[in-house]
């Protein structure tokens, strides 16, 4: 009988909470469990629990953009850590760096093959100038 090979590990997609008790640490039994489960094998993120961790971080923990860019950048990086869409994320980070919103940037950057974005943003509008092949529109 030919020796068994191990089973794949595999891999979980984890929730908002997960994410934001592993960045914040504010409750120390939640954010023991999220580091286990985080570092203990593959981990899936959906693009829309990034978008609800920035917005948790940003509302509920009072991270300034800056915190909250190097938080899930640092996240997104870690071993095991498979983003839905890494591109899309990575381009919505330096965006957001530069002051756009996050959730704005990961619009912008997901409507990429669109002719046009259209917003009633004004500062979206100024702030997308020569970031993205996508004509930014005001409406």
């Amino acid at each position: 009988m030919p020796p068994s090979s191990p089973k794949p590990a595999a891999v979980r997609a984890i929730d908002t909470n997960i994410v934001v008790r592993f960045l914040t640490g504010d409750d120390a039994a939640q954010a023991a469990k999220a580091r286990d489960l985080i570092t203990e094998g593959e981990i899936f993120v959906a693009t829309s629990v990034l978008l609800e961790s920035e917005w948790v971080l940003r509302g509920a923990y009072d991270f300034t953009a800056g915190q909250i860019v190097s938080a899930l950048r640092g996240f997104a990086g870690l071993p095991g850590v498979t983003l839905e869409d890494a591109g899309l994320a990575s381009r919505a980070l330096d965006w957001a760096e530069g002051g756009m919103d996050f959730a704005d940037a990961l619009h912008l950057g997901r409507a990429e093959g669109c002719s046009a974005f259209v917003t009633f943003d004004r500062r979206l509008a100024k702030l997308a100038v020569g970031l993205s092949e996508i004509e930014v529109v005001m409406a």
